[in-house]
Parts: structure tokens; sequence; C-alpha cells
């Protein structure tokens, strides 16, 4: 049984290790190593939701669930899966990855620089708490290194699988608190991938 334990353990720990691991797709990380200043754009273009054919379906699905139980609820959860992301996703990325950096060497900002960082997330699963049973949230994002003026003119893009948000020692009830958690952590991978590969 402990060796049944031991092995799961690993188990997760190899996952999670390989889900957080930069899969460059194009350009090379190095040359990002003298910008100093990003600004942020995120896109979620065709964002997939797991156990649903697209985000609409998921949606659908959610709110008239919640439409069943108490009117308006279903436009409600609509309203709040959309906020969240300039209100929560956004500025917990940009938090997370500004800190990693001493004396503001790297920094991304919503304000006009040089260079974009684009987060492209392409999936997108919100997880679930119920108290007894919960699972995190997960992302797969790609993030993209362009010259402002010229979007094509791709200095870097790289993606991850299955970043995983939790927190609050598991009391995470509210979905949007889960997925920014996705969000603070893919920040903080990709600027130790930035750090240890480019700087």
């Amino acid at each position: 049984m402990k060796n049944l334990a031991t092995l799961t353990l690993l188990l997760l720990v190899a996952t999670t290790a390989f889900g957080q691991k930069l899969i460059e797709e194009e350009g090379d990380i190095k040359r990002l190593k003298d910008i100093k200043v990003y600004k942020m754009e995120f896109d979620y273009t065709d964002v997939q939701i797991p156990k649903f054919d697209n985000e609409e379906a998921f949606l659908k699905d959610k709110m008239d669930k919640r439409e069943e139980k108490e009117a308006g609820d279903g436009e409600r959860f609509k309203k709040s899966w959309f906020d969240d992301r300039p209100e929560r996703y956004h500025p917990k990325f940009i938090e997370s990855f500004n800190k990693r950096f001493d004396d503001s060497a790297v920094q991304v900002q919503e304000e006009e620089a040089d260079y974009t960082m684009k987060i492209h997330t392409t999936k997108l699963y919100p997880g679930y708490n119920v108290g007894i049973v919960r699972h995190n949230a997960e992302i797969d994002a790609t993030i993209t290194v362009f010259k402002t003026a010229d979007e094509s003119n791709v200095l870097f893009s790289g993606s991850y699988k299955d970043v995983q948000g939790s927190g609050a020692m598991g009391y995470d009830y509210d979905s949007g608190y889960r997925i920014s958690e996705c969000y603070a952590k893919l920040a903080k991978t990709f600027a130790k991938d930035l750090e240890k590969k480019a700087l």
C-alpha cells in the first residue's frame, strides 16, 4: 500500500512537471535577451473547454443549469465568465510575472511598448470544488513575442500544456479564482524559463 501511494505521488509529480515544460515552436527564446518591457495582449480565440464541443456549448450548459435554479443566474454566470478575464486573469499574470524580476529588470504592462507578449489561451478547464471533491483548473497557452508595429515579425513562440491553478489551501470554491491561479502559474513558469534561457 505504501509503495502504491509513493508511485501515485511520483506519477503526479512527473505529469505536473511535463505539463509545465516549455514547447518552443517558432523563433528562439534567446532573441528576447535585451527586451526589458513588453505590452501584454490576451487572446481567447477558439478556446477549447474539455468535454464540450466549444465555448458556446459550455456556456449554454452552465447557464441553463443555473437558470433552472434561479432566474437571472445564467446571465450572471456568463457575465462573470468574460469579466474575469480583464479583471482577474490578466492582472494576475502581470503581477506574478513582474515580481519575479529584481529592480524591474524585465516587466510586462498593459500600456504600449516596442514589443508585445501575446498569451493565446487554447484550452481552459475551470476545475471544480464541491467540498469533499475538487480538481484544479487548467489552461493550455501559447506565448508569442513580436514587434508591436509588425505582428508578423515573431521573435519567439512557445506553448505550455496543463498549467494548473489552485490556492487558498483547497478552499478555492470560485472558478474565477482557480483559473486566475493558472495565469499566475503560467507567468511564474515563463519568467523562470526566460531568466534561465535568455537572460
